[in-house]
């Protein structure tokens, strides 16, 4: 009697993961905090909160243009101090996808609001779909596009420099270029798609974001994902890393790419507070 209930027990279980992975967790919104402390991050910049969205990939299933009011208002809910928008704005190609004109989605992000500024960089999928459309529609909607260059940041007595530099696959990536003219004793954030390039990226860099890699969108137990769409495999995959006291965040992302599934990796808006490490002036 129990050998015949097996099959039905094991197809019961396979046919609830395919429903959550395939339609339940892909479909939903979450908001996930983050503390950082940084040596050498100004004091007066202590518990700077950065909203990151990354991989909206808009045209995925359940990622539609209708989505992007929930997004908007779960960010302004935040009242972060800088909003940072790490790319793949569209979606080239996923199974089920619709394909949306890349001038659709930036006027659906024209109500972030963050006390020092919207900041972009563009992604692979931007460029593959039209990136230079895309990036006139973002500054169009009062969005600031960092494409290898930087800007400086002053509110009250925190100071600092937001450098975007251009996707690693797609874009020239010109890391001199992105911080040419900042100042060597300046603090500064470096915002890009891809993080595969934080290799290249100088020590003086305070913290580099990212995403790209959706976390692997699987994340199995005991293996982790099996797909990260990074050469380092697992090394940049999501969340914060740090190697040799150098600090990247990578943003698991909202929408999908390829197979519309997420499994252990929910839809996120990640909300990073950057806190003044020891030794800090």
């Amino acid at each position: 009697m129990f050998r015949r209930v097996i099959p039905y027990v094991l197809g019961g279980v396979l046919l609830a993961l395919l429903l959550w992975g395939f339609w339940i967790e892909p479909s939903g919104l979450t908001k996930k905090n983050y503390q950082i402390a940084l040596q050498n991050w100004p004091k007066a910049c202590d518990n700077l909160t950065v909203a990151v969205v990354a991989d909206l990939h808009i045209g995925a299933p359940y990622y539609g243009l209708a989505r992007l009011p929930e997004v908007v208002d779960m960010v302004n809910a935040i009242q972060p101090d800088l909003v940072l928008l790490a790319g793949d704005y569209v979606t080239h190609k996923v199974l089920f996808g619709t394909a949306v004109a890349p001038e659709t989605v930036a006027p659906g992000l024209a109500g972030l609001k963050a006390k020092m500024g919207v900041f972009a960089v563009l992604g692979n999928h931007d460029w593959w779909v039209g990136g230079r459309r895309i990036r006139h529609s973002l500054e169009h909607a009062g969005i600031t596009v960092l494409e290898d260059a930087s800007v400086e940041i002053v509110r009250g007595g925190c100071h600092f420099f937001l450098a975007g530099i251009s996707d690693y696959w797609e874009g020239f990536h010109d890391i001199g270029k992105a911080l040419a003219g900042i100042p060597d004793k300046a603090a500064i954030i470096a915002l890009t798609h891809n993080p595969d390039v934080f290799v290249d990226i100088p020590q003086r860099v305070a913290i580099t974001f990212a995403g790209h890699t959706h976390g692997g969108q699987v994340n199995l137990p005991l293996i982790g994902p099996p797909v990260t769409m990074s050469q380092y495999g697992q090394r940049f995959v999501s969340g914060h890393i740090i190697e040799k006291g150098h600090h990247l965040f990578v943003s698991p992302g909202l929408g999908t790419s390829i197979l519309p599934v997420r499994f252990r990796v929910p839809p996120e808006i990640s909300v990073v507070s950057l806190q003044t490490g020891e030794g800090t002036k």
